[in-house]
């Protein structure tokens, strides 16, 4: 979505296409160094600047890539995660079944 509505962007300033409402927004967040509402819904909710969401949603990604292409990582970055508390939790159930565990006693 991101790299879509950049290149989009760019025709549009361009004169190719035309100039969306959206496209309008996008320009403006990126202008003023703000993170566009439209990228806002892909990532957790930060105070981040731009150039410091976009570092961090590159190694985001570059984890979750990753973690596709090699499995599980030994150690994970849990503040890369977008919803740590949901792996922390599928980690507890997987070492309690693993284990033979009753999982009403793991917490």
């Amino acid at each position: 979505k991101m790299k879509i509505s950049v290149a989009t962007l760019q025709r549009a300033l361009a004169g190719e296409v035309g100039m969306s409402a959206e496209l309008d927004e996008i320009a403006r967040a990126l202008f003023n160094g703000q993170i566009p509402g439209s990228w806002r819904r892909l990532a957790p909710d930060t105070l981040k600047s731009l150039g410091n969401w976009i570092a961090h949603f590159e190694r985001r990604f570059e984890q979750y890539s990753s973690w596709i292409e090699k499995g599980e990582p030994a150690v994970m970055w849990l503040s890369g995660l977008h919803i740590p508390e949901s792996y922390l939790t599928a980690l507890v159930q997987a070492t309690c079944r693993k284990n033979g565990w009753p999982l009403d006693k793991s917490t």
